[in-house]
């Protein structure tokens, strides 16, 4: 915390210097430099911060040089929480983040814990990329927060000592989840036993056998090297790994129109394009994963619908605590974009 505050001040300190070059009097503005924060708690080598370097490229590219971007990784500007308020008060210009943490933040973005929405990751982006993706931006900015868009790090999949080819494998696997509500009750739902743990704690949880299995985007179980401690990956596809690209209104808003044009194509692009990179990184951690010894199970039809509608009533969980026209606009949309 000494060190977010620290690293806050320095950034406040360097806001009063933005618009070296320009005229004191508010004149031509087009000659001034601004320079923007963006901030993620993920390491350089990951999805999360390749989008994000992306997306400070490209405003730079965009701009000619007028917007200079300053890159942090690995929480040097705070941890997810941090982000979000330094983002809420223009300290934090832009942050790159799983959606887990904003739930605290914005209730709505439960959404992404429905189990099974999505039947694939094609109708997944799509239906990110529609009408809910315009609902969302109104919830983020009545918390002060400007929401761009969606990338994501595929979906979720599971990994266990224990094979899963049938729905009955699940019942009492002690599998590791975040400390969410709505993923607790899914697993519970499925038969699985599940324990919440902190993720620092994982990979000598499963090394002790504390817990039998755990759940992550690909990336994140070769990134923590989890998989040496697992004798199966089991492609369930259960949710969404969502990767949300974020503002500070505050912040955009003293920019000049154009140049909050250009922070808008250019975060357009860069989700575009991290989605490409995403894939890219699914397919080569599955090369590793498998090369290891540790063995994949394949994504199973039967398996998935099983589990989809042992966890239906996760559904009214999350439409109780957020309304049940959310979670019936994202199922509409599915349905419409699986046509």
């Amino acid at each position: 915390m000494k060190k977010f505050k620290l690293g806050l001040a320095m950034l406040l300190s360097m806001l009063f210097l933005i618009g070296c070059g320009g005229k004191k009097d508010g004149g031509d503005t087009s000659a001034k430099t601004y320079e923007v924060y963006l901030g993620c708690d993920n390491a350089e080598d990951s999805v999360t911060y390749l989008l994000l370097d992306k997306f400070a490229t490209l405003m730079e590219e965009k701009s000619d040089g007028r917007i200079v971007a300053k890159r942090f990784s690995n929480a040097k500007l705070g941890g997810d929480v941090e982000l979000i308020e330094g983002a809420q008060n223009g300290q934090v210009t832009f942050v790159v983040q799983n959606t887990a943490p904003q739930v605290n933040f914005i209730p709505e973005v439960g959404i992404f814990d429905l189990p099974m929405v999505f039947p694939n990751i094609e109708v997944a982006r799509k239906v990110l990329d529609g009408p809910l993706l315009d609902k969302l931006k109104e919830y983020y900015a009545k918390q002060n927060i400007k929401l761009f868009g969606y990338g994501d790090q595929g979906f979720r999949q599971m990994t266990s000592n224990r094979r899963v080819d049938s729905y009955a494998d699940l019942k009492g696997q002690k599998i590791r989840t975040m400390s969410n509500p709505n993923h607790i009750e899914f697993w519970k739902a499925v038969g699985a036993n599940p324990t919440p743990m902190a993720f620092s704690e994982l990979y000598i949880g499963l090394q002790q056998g504390v817990v039998d299995a755990q759940e992550n985007p690909l990336e994140t179980t070769i990134a923590t090297k989890l998989y040496e401690q697992q004798k199966y990956v089991i492609m369930t596809n259960h949710v969404i790994h969502a990767v949300a690209l974020i503002g500070s209104p505050k912040a955009i808003e003293q920019m000049p129109k154009d140049l909050q044009v250009i922070i808008d194509e250019a975060a357009a692009e860069a989700l575009a394009w991290s989605r490409k990179i995403a894939d890219e990184r699914v397919d080569g951690r599955v090369k590793i994963i498998a090369d290891s010894g540790t063995e994949i199970v394949p994504f199973n039809e039967t398996l998935y619908n099983e589990m989809k509608n042992a966890g239906k009533p996760i559904y009214k969980l999350v439409a109780d605590k957020i309304g049940a026209d959310l979670v019936e606009l994202i199922q509409s949309e599915v349905e419409k974009v699986s046509k």
